[in-house]
């Protein structure tokens, strides 16, 4: 009866029981850089790269200096769409891929949208559909368009569907980095160089052409994950070097974004988050093409704080009020939740999600953050828990072969450690011989994580199967 009435109501002002424009629908845009560090930006203590499109984004929103993503590309992504840990997220045949791919009976924040009228733009890259052939060049055929981003509730898509490479600089007749629209391949391979500026470029046409209805925005930009590439207009400026220079074209973009919402009189409708899908890749072989995540321990691949923690700057004017810093604790997996109370969309009823409404919180109605708890997981492997301000670093051996290839960035822990997160960002003083009753409360809880979410050598009470058959290899119990 309450939902004939709503409907009634909607027909009586004019409206189908989707949002209208005239009733502040609001916008979301997301963008998410590759491989950006915590310590990257001006806003978070940089002092060789400006940003100062970035900052002012900061002074106008409120920046979180304790946002949390994962710490390697293909699970970020899923962990952002779905609003779900990737250990959870539902893969074709059943398996689990070290880069997840995501089975189309997920449901992503553009399919949780469109049922209110919402358009999804997906601008950059995807990196959930497995390995694909295209980019290969060894003939292995196209990707599956039912695990492409068309086929994941976005209507368009202009990008790339992988990663860029593996290496320092590009490898003549090695790894190909394509650029597509919609299911047609536009190049193969494509200039990295000018992807900053034609992925920007066809951000700020998607919001043009979109002016008129309710929008949801995916910016994900491919920089600055190696080989680095950057515009003649930016290359050569930057004290940091190269990586400098692509740092700085990344702040470009986010101005031209945020000057293309006032110019279409979008700004004051329009939430724009800005982030990165895990901290910097810092390894030999890349030398100073690499981030930082000072002050923090830790970098991509690694569950220190610097794999997973990034900046998180959220701006939206007349809603969020403006020169903000927050060290509560909230992560992309909340986006989606937080979206969907925003625009009165349904959350899926058939499956656990892990995000949380960060709505009343980030609007100022309430002075804490719904999300207390965080799981730093590595593919499979559950390493740390957190509870408000106590990290729990469990015990695991180096390089376990059970966290596929990045298992080579993990160092071992031989005893649990402790660490005071409000006191100790760079996780250096181990104070759990001064707080057992802490140590014990949290390997209770990490207990509880394994038995519903999964752990290495366990499927999790609540992990998603949407397939018949086998469900994913244990990968092999660890013996002391």
């Amino acid at each position: 009866m309450q939902r004939l009435g709503q409907g009634l109501l909607l027909l009586v002002l004019g409206c189908l029981p989707v949002p209208c424009r005239g009733q502040e629908t609001p916008n979301f845009v997301v963008i998410f850089a590759d491989d950006l560090g915590f310590g990257d930006l001006a806003a978070y203590g940089n002092r060789h790269i400006r940003t100062p499109n970035l900052d002012r984004m900061a002074r106008e929103g409120i920046r979180l200096t304790s946002f949390y993503a994962q710490n390697v590309c293909g699970p970020s992504r899923a962990a952002l769409l779905t609003g779900s840990y990737p250990i959870r997220v539902g893969e074709p045949g059943n398996a689990k891929n070290a880069h997840t791919v995501l089975h189309p009976d997920e449901r992503t924040i553009a399919e949780v949208l469109k049922p209110q009228g919402y358009v999804g733009g997906l601008i950059g890259k995807w990196h959930l559909a497995g390995g694909g052939g295209h980019e290969r060049g060894r003939g292995t055929g196209p990707y599956n368009p039912d695990l492409m981003p068309n086929s994941q509730g976005f209507e368009y898509f202009f990008g790339t569907p992988s990663h860029n490479g593996t290496t320092r600089e590009v490898q003549p007749g090695g790894w190909k980095t394509e650029l597509m629209r919609n299911e047609e391949v536009l190049e193969s391979p494509t200039d990295l160089d000018l992807l900053t500026r034609r992925y920007t470029q066809e951000a700020v046409a998607f919001l043009e052409r979109n002016r008129d209805r309710p929008f949801f925005l995916y910016l994900a930009h491919t920089m600055p994950h190696v080989p680095l590439g950057v515009s003649p207009m930016f290359k050569g400026r930057s004290v940091r070097g190269l990586y400098g220079d692509v740092v700085e074209e990344l702040d470009w973009s986010v101005g031209e974004v945020l000057g293309t919402l006032v110019r279409l009189g979008l700004d004051d409708r329009t939430l724009v988050v800005f982030t990165s899908d895990n901290g910097p890749w810092i390894e030999g072989h890349l030398g100073d093409h690499g981030g930082s995540a000072e002050p923090l321990r830790g970098f991509k691949m690694s569950t220190w704080e610097g794999g997973l923690r990034v900046p998180g700057i959220f701006r939206w004017p007349g809603r969020i009020a403006p020169g903000q810093t927050s060290d509560q604790i909230a992560s992309t997996l909340d986006l989606l939740p937080t979206f969907a109370a925003l625009a009165g969309a349904g959350l899926p009823a058939d499956r656990p999600i892990d995000g949380l409404d960060l709505g009343p919180w980030l609007l100022g109605d309430s002075a804490r953050s719904p999300r207390q708890r965080f799981y730093y997981f590595a593919f499979t492997h559950l390493q740390a828990v957190r509870d408000g301000r106590w990290k729990l670093v469990l015990e695991r051996p180096e390089n376990p072969p059970w966290t596929s290839w990045y298992g080579r960035m993990i160092d071992a822990v031989t005893a649990p450690q402790l660490y005071d997160l409000e006191l100790d960002w760079g996780e250096s003083r181990n104070v759990a011989a001064q707080n057992d009753d802490v140590v014990a409360r949290l390997m209770r809880l990490a207990e509880s994580v394994r038995a519903e979410i999964g752990d290495f050598d366990r499927i999790g009470s609540d992990a998603r199967f949407f397939d018949t058959g086998a469900v994913r290899p244990r990968m092999g119990a660890w013996r002391k």
